[in-house]
């Protein structure tokens, strides 16, 4: 096969070549997309405003939010672009752009994951040195912390996957997927990318008995209170964040623990939509169903018009002023 490394385009899976079903593919992703981009510039607004919500944990989730907001902006938009097009191709910075930004904010929204459950692990565990340990400064040391470990790990997965030669430019997923972009490589390299992925993987399930272990000692905390009003509102803060870990965790296991090529290029995609979209589009859900601080901002914010004192749009432009 003929070296491709000088290609400046690849082709992504077509959905369909059945036009009808292009654009039913297109208007699914519309709907995701913009529900998950809604859902979490509501997060991010609702704590920029409500003056409640300006405490470690939501400052965190903020960073959360902006994370998730970046990985369904990272694919989503050209897989819709190329439905509604009836074209294929991605051009090859495109491509590198895609994989660096998926894996820097999908890097940093791991890592941020890890931060919220020290939060809560010192909120609940420690409380009374809570706001020694979680001050501003610490705070925002922490998030950066998170932001930059996720473009170092960005950074080490582009620059080895490009750094490979190519066979085909044919890659069988709607994105620019590393273990796709592997399957078209013809260069010795690829062995390095697969040890990067080996790596960032085990990091990553040790990161998790980390956050499981955390939460062993906290409930353990949790069930030593007295107060059962106290101990339903750490609960209200605990669980959500239980639930995204686990998400994220439990839905990429779903998509890369199975035989190679077991699988059909539909199963592919299917299995690409539920680790990598599927996680970023139900967060803002999951964390506004049993929080009420949440529940009480995202109320205001959407309360146009009833009071000035609880118009988004006025505080939000005055604030902007």
């Amino acid at each position: 096969m003929s070296n491709l490394t000088s290609t400046s385009e690849f082709l992504l899976l077509g959905f369909s070549d059945v036009r009808e079903l292009q654009l039913l593919h297109s208007f699914v992703f519309l709907v995701m997309y913009v529900t998950a981009v809604t859902g979490n510039l509501l997060i991010i607004i609702a704590v920029m405003l409500d003056h409640h919500l300006h405490t470690p944990m939501y400052f965190f989730l903020m960073n959360l939010a902006l994370q998730d907001l970046g990985i369904v902006s990272v694919m989503l938009p050209k897989a819709m672009a190329n439905s509604l097009l009836n074209t294929r191709s991605i051009s090859y910075s495109g491509c590198v752009a895609q994989v660096f930004f998926y894996f820097f904010f999908g890097g940093s929204d791991f890592s941020i994951l890890i931060v919220m459950a020290r939060d809560r692990y010192v909120a609940i565990c420690n409380p009374l040195q809570y706001e020694t340990i979680m001050h501003r400064a610490a705070c925002i040391q922490m998030a950066a912390s998170a932001w930059i470990a996720g473009s170092v790990y960005a950074i080490l997965h582009t620059s080895c996957t490009f750094a490979m030669t190519f066979c085909s430019n044919q890659i069988n997923q709607f994105f620019c997927e590393v273990p796709q972009i592997l399957n078209v490589s013809c260069s010795d390299l690829y062995l390095l990318e697969v040890g990067l992925l080996i790596l960032g993987c085990t990091i990553a399930a040790g990161c998790f008995i980390f956050i499981i272990i955390t939460y062993v000692q906290i409930f353990a905390t949790l069930l030593r209170m007295p107060s059962m009003c106290g101990r339903k509102k750490a609960l209200s803060t605990c669980i959500p964040h239980l639930i995204v870990v686990s998400l994220l965790v439990f839905t990429g296991v779903f998509a890369y623990v199975r035989p190679p090529g077991s699988t059909s290029s539909d199963l592919n995609i299917l299995f690409s939509v539920i680790y990598a979209i599927l996680p970023p589009l139900l967060n803002p859900f999951i964390y506004s169903m049993r929080n009420k601080d949440i529940k009480s901002a995202l109320l205001k914010l959407t309360d146009f018009g009833r009071s000035p004192q609880t118009n988004a749009v006025k505080i939000l432009l005055e604030k902007l002023c």
